[in-house]
């Protein structure tokens, strides 16, 4: 599960980047009880959602040209200039090269030989988010990929990810952990797309789950937000009840109720 240790490898931040982030804020607040902080004025309208005072994710307007709504994910890196060299080694696109985020941090995005897109994190002042594996926190990074195993060669040659190989209804998951780390540290997963998914123009991309107290009660909220369901509440056995969603303006995110020990 996530934690807030941040292993090199794994999720320590998440941000939303909107055509309208008032109207993402209305949105997501209402969903998950979060309230708003905005960075100030030097920040470009970037701000950070929070849970009861702690950092749960953030939000920004689009920063590149002809980008679309998305959640992005980022994972912890101890040096951005060498993930961006084992990026390039490994033959994904470093779409922004290493910057340094004021004293909070210094960043880095790319996109995957497959086509999705992700980031890096290395801290400074800021560790990463301040709260996961909470209701209304991240939980879990997902991968879907046009091509599976190229996308676990690439994430295995920058990151060092332990990959363990589950069934799951009839398909295959990898699960994911931070290289070094115990099984209880998985943090993602990578699973292939299916033809009927390419075939609806479905591409690479990661997907964040967000842990809700009752699956249901979030799909009927997001619905009157103007939601889009992407895939209805469904049980996986050993996981939980889940669904994921288009946001109004069009960013795919997942909802989970995870199951407890022995369900």
């Amino acid at each position: 599960m996530l934690n807030t240790a941040f292993h090199p490898g794994s999720p320590d931040w998440l941000d939303l980047g909107s055509p309208d982030t008032r109207a993402s804020v209305d949105f997501y607040t209402a969903l998950f009880g979060w309230t708003f902080d905005p960075a100030g004025p030097e920040a470009g309208g970037y701000g950070f959602f929070q849970l009861d005072g702690r950092t749960v994710a953030a939000l920004g307007p689009l920063a590149e040209e002809g980008s679309l709504p998305a959640w992005t994910l980022y994972f912890a890196t101890l040096d951005a200039d060498r993930t961006t060299e084992l990026v390039e080694q490994a033959g994904g696109h470093v779409r922004f090269t290493p910057f340094d985020v004021f004293t909070a941090g210094r960043m880095a995005g790319y996109t995957d030989p497959t086509g999705a897109e992700f980031a890096v994190w290395q801290p400074h002042d800021t560790r990463g988010l301040e709260v996961v594996n909470e209701e209304g926190s991240l939980c879990w990074a997902e991968c879907y990929s046009v091509d599976a195993e190229r996308a676990k060669t690439f994430y295995r040659t920058v990151f060092s990810w332990q990959e363990q190989d589950v069934p799951l209804e009839g398909a295959s998951y990898t699960v994911l952990t931070p290289a070094g780390a115990g099984s209880d540290d998985a943090h993602g997963g990578i699973m292939q797309l299916g033809p009927e998914q390419t075939a609806r123009g479905t591409t690479s991309h990661w997907l964040p789950y967000f842990e809700v107290p009752n699956v249901d009660a979030s799909l009927a909220i997001a619905d009157k937000l103007g939601a889009t369901v992407r895939i209805p509440a469904m049980d996986v056995h050993g996981v939980g009840r889940l669904a994921q969603f288009h946001d109004p303006h069009g960013a795919v995110f997942a909802v989970i109720t995870s199951a407890k020990p022995g369900e």
